[in-house]
Formats: structure tokens, sequence, C-alpha cells
């Protein structure tokens, strides 16, 4: 069943998103060389505690660990380990959640160890760049499939694989709540977007093909051709003016004040605005 939120509800998911958010940026300027992935979840953790949030991932479905921390051609559910190194132009995609008062926010960042190459940072960018594409189809009375064929087209243009089997979602008071939202069309399909809906919007672009496998450990998801892939992820809520990405302080108590549309670059904490979308 899909929940639409009232004011209260939403205010309780921007304190949420603003923890997820400073957090990123901590994890962000801990992705040097040398640092472990295990680093970053503590400093995930860290993070997410002394900022009075609870963290989302420990234990959904059984994983293991604060934060999703996804290297070079692993896509999404990189499980954090004191064994895995960051390398001078490694790609990291990092996913995060946290939980204030029952309700869930949800974000995601890809970013750069170092120099990377040309095509890497065409990547970041093109899928940053989608993300904000479906931000903007979040529209009271569009569909679902408006805001995939707006990210879809992004990657097509770019000659991206733009990955099929992980998709965003709703989010509230559960990490994941209906409806899907899929980063691929047509438009004018799937579910009514109603005031009050918050999505889950996350494009998930490959440098070669779409195509995907899992690990042996059962969480981790990589590009099957080995190249690289990189991952982008708000927390948005429709409302009738247009839509408000949560946790950048655009969500506010006075409505004269709530600010619409996606958060340019300067609005992101400052760790994060290095590297994949600078």
């Amino acid at each position: 069943m899909i929940s639409c939120k009232g004011k209260s509800e939403l205010l309780k998911m921007e304190r949420a998103a603003v923890i997820v958010q400073e957090t990123l940026a901590e994890c962000a300027a801990a992705c040097v060389v040398g640092a472990t992935t295990e680093d970053i979840n503590q400093v995930a953790a860290s993070g997410i505690a002394t900022r009075g949030g609870k963290a989302a991932f420990p234990g959904y479905r059984g994983y293991p660990k604060h934060i999703c921390v996804s290297i070079n051609d692993e896509v999404v559910h990189g499980i954090p380990s004191p064994r895995k190194r960051l390398r001078e132009g490694d790609v990291i995609g990092l996913d995060l959640g946290a939980i204030v008062d029952g309700y869930f926010a949800d974000a995601a960042r890809t970013v750069t160890v170092g120099k990377v190459s040309d095509a890497a940072k065409k990547l970041l960018l093109t899928t940053h760049a989608a993300l904000l594409a479906g931000i903007e189809a979040v529209k009271v009375g569009a569909r679902i499939g408006d805001i995939g064929a707006a990210v879809e087209a992004v990657g097509r243009r770019a000659g991206y694989g733009v990955v099929r089997e992980y998709v965003g979602h709703g989010v509230g008071t559960a990490l994941h709540e209906e409806p899907q939202v899929p980063n691929y069309g047509p438009g004018g399909k799937g579910k009514l977007i109603l005031e009050g809906m918050t999505l889950a919007i996350e494009p998930m672009f490959n440098l070669g093909t779409a195509n995907t496998k899992r690990d042996s450990d059962g969480w981790t998801v990589r590009t099957t051709d080995g190249k690289l892939s990189a991952h982008f992820e708000h927390t948005v809520v429709a409302t009738k003016q247009g839509p408000v990405v949560l946790g950048f302080g655009r969500y506010v108590a006075e409505t004269e004040k709530i600010v619409y549309g996606p958060p340019s670059i300067a609005e992101y904490p400052v760790a994060l605005r290095a590297g994949a979308v600078a």
C-alpha cells in the first residue's frame, strides 16, 4: 500500500535526511587512499549516532553494516570490510539510511579517490544529472513511469547501461515501501503520483552493459563486464507546488519558506562537492 505523508511526518523525514546527508559528507571525506571500507562504516555509524539518529541498514534483511560501500564495478550493496582498501583512481558508491522517530530517509552518492579517468568523471556527472531529471519529473498527477523515463533518457543519450534489476522505492515508516520507482520508462504508466508521496529516486548507470550479478556474499551487486558503475539517490516528497528534496533544509515548518526542485551543488555538504558532482 502506498502511503502519503502529512506535514509532521515529513518534518521527521527531513530530520532523518539531514542526518544522512551530513553523515554522507563525512563518509565522502573519509574516502582516501589507504582507508578501508570498514573505516568508512565506522564514520557512518558515528555520524548517525552523534546526530541523534538510528542507522537504517544494520539488520535489514540480515545486512551486517551501517552503510553500503561499492567500489568500481560494484553497483550497489557492497559490504564494508577491513580487508578492502581504497586506491588511487577508485570510484566509490556510498549508500546510507537513517531513522528519526520511526521515519526513514535514504540517500546515496558516488565519489572518487584521487585522479580518475575522464570516462569515470563523465559517468558520475551523467548519473547525477539523471537523478536531477528524475526529481523534476515528480509532479502531482503525473505517473511513476515519468520518473523512470526521465532518468533513462539521460543514460541512453550517453550510451550507458541503465540498471533494471534494482530500482528506487517509496520510503517513510519503512526503508522500502510501495511504489517501486524504476530507472526506466515508459512514461505515462505506473502509479499516479499523489501529494505527500515520498520516493527514493536512485539512478544506477554502468559504463558498459546494464547486466549485473550478485557475489557469493549474497549482497554485493556488480556489473557482469567488470566496468564502472555509479549510483546517486535522494529522498523526495511530491507536493502540488513541485518536488522537495529532503535533507537540505528545504522542507520546513513554514509553508511559504519551502524550496522546491532539486538542490544546487552549493547546497550539498562541503565534503560532497568535490569529485563526483563539482
